[in-house]
């Protein structure tokens, strides 16, 4: 049977990058195991906090980079339930109270199977375009509050709510992947193009840089830039008022616009399997292994630089 780790040591840390191997029976066995078990135990690292029956939070605390793996993936399928089956929430804003990270990236440090194995979500998609395809359907509003890096799923989880407002000195955005050797899985292929026009689409997955707020926000990649100290208060208030309006209103011209401007759902699982085929070719591992060597995974310059970085690898 193929397996899919490998332990680098660095600094006297572990990393596991995703890259085949053979493993035994038994070891395949237990992986399985520990992968089953990542769907019903809870994290803690993704918190809902309801400020009232119409406005409810999702707040990342996953230090130090808040980074997303199948335990995180599944906590948010399991609040996304909650929100599709309360008739009240309208607005559901999500933000982050680790310093400088929104969500860094997808956790690359967890056994492949723990995220190939998991059990496809109400969509039949795999757990993660599945909730991004939920997330763009949900009836209520969704805002994402982004203060530090969004990178990767990050970005795509922003991609895939109905609103995007920056922190403008702190936020980094990127779809860094295609730097890195592979390609990204949470749908950015399908929304950026939409969002921003082909030309840009190709510069921010395909060039692969870091993209500041003021930039994000002429592209059109955000809604709006906001001066750091405001950008609390000033997200609050959209969604308190969010909050205040008819419901029904609120999702009736949400659905009408959704007909309008909506990628397929069928656009979004090609997406992640296209990145659980890449991210094991020996190219890619070649490359993540030197991001790693630099401090991938860890509060490190190459996740406060990702464009930089991944620029800087020899091929």
């Amino acid at each position: 049977m193929t397996g899919y780790r490998s332990a680098l040591t660095l600094g006297g840390a572990i990393a596991l990058i995703w890259m085949p191997l053979q493993t035994s029976a038994a070891t395949a066995a237990a992986t399985d195991a520990a992968a089953s078990a990542v769907e019903t135990k809870p994290t803690g690292k993704v918190r809902l906090i309801r400020k009232s029956d119409r406005y409810w939070k999702v707040t990342f605390a996953n230090p130090p980079l808040n980074l997303i793996g199948p335990a995180e993936v599944q906590e948010l399928g399991r609040i996304m339930d909650q929100l599709e089956a309360d008739p009240r929430v309208q607005v559901v804003v999500f933000d982050s109270v680790v310093p400088g990270s929104f969500i860094n990236h997808y956790d690359l440090g967890q056994p492949l199977e723990a995220s190939t194995s998991l059990k496809p979500g109400p969509t039949g998609m795999h757990p993660v375009p599945d909730f991004m395809v939920r997330l763009s359907r949900l009836p209520a509003i969704s805002i994402v509050s982004i203060r530090g890096r969004a990178s990767g799923i990050g970005s795509e989880l922003a991609l895939a709510a109905d609103m995007r407002f920056a922190s403008r000195e702190k936020a980094v955005l990127s779809q860094f992947e295609v730097g890195a050797g592979f390609v990204p899985g949470g749908g950015p292929m399908a929304r950026l193009p939409r969002l921003v026009g082909r030309g840009r689409a190709i510069e921010i997955l395909i060039a692969a840089d870091d993209f500041d707020a003021d930039t994000a926000e002429r592209y059109g990649y955000i809604n709006r830039s906001v001066p750091d100290a405001q950008l609390d208060g000033f997200v609050d208030a959209v969604a308190t008022r969010i909050a205040s309006f008819d419901r029904h209103a609120i999702a009736e011209t949400k659905k009408l616009i959704d007909l309008a401007s909506m990628p397929p759902d069928a656009e979004m699982q090609p997406g992640w399997d296209a990145f659980i085929e890449s991210v094991q070719r020996p190219a890619a591992q070649k490359r993540l292994q030197a991001l790693v060597k630099e401090g991938l995974q860890t509060r490190s310059d190459v996740e406060r630089h990702l464009g930089r970085h991944t620029a800087a690898i020899k091929p």
